[in-house]
């Protein structure tokens, strides 16, 4: 199965490896960003790729950021990467690297919620509450929420699972101020982007978007922004409360895994090469609807 499931540049020091993206330093403010094709679902790094995963989701970010920088700035420098690589590292780097600025992480991960699914339809069909945020009795799954919600996370390392957390522990970590300006920056970026996808015939269930802080204390988005890998993207015509709806993202590969009884500890089953290719097919159907 072909894709970049590694990068290995020699003209830049790699200094960190992430589930999907790989970072190398360029100078003491900015660093080169690099999304390799591989698959992290349940917080385990599938073995096969998905081919040209890294370059779609390069594009996608880079039409969000584009598309919502009114609303808060990204990690854009503005530099194009193959001008800070040699020409030996070129391929790595094209069509799937963005030049960024050195930001310090926000340690959240700062989750927004349009409807109800996943693990906040597990806890609602419990408890009545999504992230301990209570809710109005009655509702399906994929039903959509009176108003978006803001539901934060810690931030895992490699291999480890993100832990849902309240916001009066979100603000223990943050302090008050800047957990009040994450929260709100996070359900007005949704909002926008939910009010572009719903014209392209996309429903965005819920997404995840990270945030650092520059050297001024400014709030910049960075990462990824509402990818099929960080969101859920419903087609608008096939959706129907009640049910999980098909999606754009890795809820393919999700469901598979699910079915196979696998544990959700590594090592993960290997994928087949039909389920590794349907699923760039999502992606790529995600790209060309919202992007046009």
């Amino acid at each position: 199965m072909s894709g970049l499931t590694t990068t290995n540049l020699t003209s830049l020091k790699k200094i960190y490896s992430g589930k999907v993206r790989d970072l190398y330093e360029i100078d003491d403010t900015r660093m080169l960003m690099i999304a390799t094709d591989r698959l992290s679902a349940f917080d385990v790094i599938l073995a096969e790729p998905i081919p040209e995963k890294g370059k779609i989701l390069t594009a996608i970010s880079n039409f969000w950021f584009d598309k919502l920088k009114d609303v808060v700035p990204s990690h854009f420098t503005g530099d194009q990467p193959e001008d800070v690589v040699s020409e030996a590292d070129r391929a790595q780097v094209e069509g799937r690297a963005v030049v960024c600025k050195r930001l310090k992480p926000v340690p959240v991960e700062a989750i927004v919620r349009g409807y109800i699914a996943g693990s906040g339809w597990k806890e609602y069909k419990q408890h009545g509450t999504v992230c301990g945020i209570a809710l109005p009795t009655g509702l399906r799954e994929a039903d959509k929420l009176p108003e978006p919600i803001f539901t934060p996370s810690t931030k895992a390392a490699v291999g480890d699972h993100d832990e849902n957390i309240s916001y009066a522990q979100c603000e223990a970590i943050l302090g008050a101020e800047l957990a009040a300006k994450v929260s709100a920056t996070a359900i007005a970026l949704y909002k926008k982007a939910s009010e572009y996808a719903a014209t392209r015939g996309i429903i965005i269930g819920d997404t995840k978007f990270e945030f650092g802080l520059d050297e001024n204390g400014t709030l910049c988005l960075m990462d990824e922004a509402l990818t099929p890998d960080s969101s859920r993207f419903w087609p608008a015509d096939q959706y129907q409360p009640g049910s999980n709806p098909p999606s754009y993202d890795k809820q393919f590969v999700r469901d598979w895994l699910e079915s196979t009884g696998w544990d959700k500890t590594p090592p993960a089953p290997a994928l087949p090469l039909e389920v590794a290719e349907k699923t760039a097919a999502k992606y790529r159907e995600a790209l060309a609807k919202l992007t046009g």
